[in-house]
């Protein structure tokens, strides 16, 4: 059972963090490796967000909400070690945790839609 003290949940916190903070400033460096993946594929998990939530163009999503999805989304189709339920489970209890009070729903939804789209049951 998920405690909020396990370390794989901590270790999605950081990466969250340093995704939402380079939101902010592009010019920075990701200090964490799967922060620096991430930004590295970056343009392709962009592109899975907007083919999962068509009605929101990236740069209008909430920066937490894109933080916390562009880390699922590299969880899901790029790294592909953890099973997808484990994936949005976790993503939905950071989108509680830290995003809005829509937030969980549209994070949800959007992981849904890539799951469906891809396969990945």
């Amino acid at each position: 059972m998920k405690t909020s003290k396990d370390p794989r949940h901590l270790e999605r916190i950081k990466v969250m963090q340093e995704l939402f903070s380079f939101a902010f400033s592009k010019e920075q460096k990701a200090e964490n490796r799967k922060s620096q993946l991430i930004l590295s594929n970056v343009a392709d998990i962009d592109n899975w967000i907007e083919k999962s939530a068509p009605k929101w163009d990236v740069s209008k999503i909430n920066r937490i909400d894109l933080a916390i999805l562009r880390m699922a989304v590299y969880e899901l189709m790029v790294e592909k070690s953890n099973p997808p339920k484990v994936i949005v489970d976790e993503s939905v209890e950071l989108a509680k945790e830290y995003g809005s009070e829509a937030s969980p729903g549209f994070i949800n939804g959007a992981l849904g839609k890539l799951i469906s789209d891809n396969k990945l049951l």
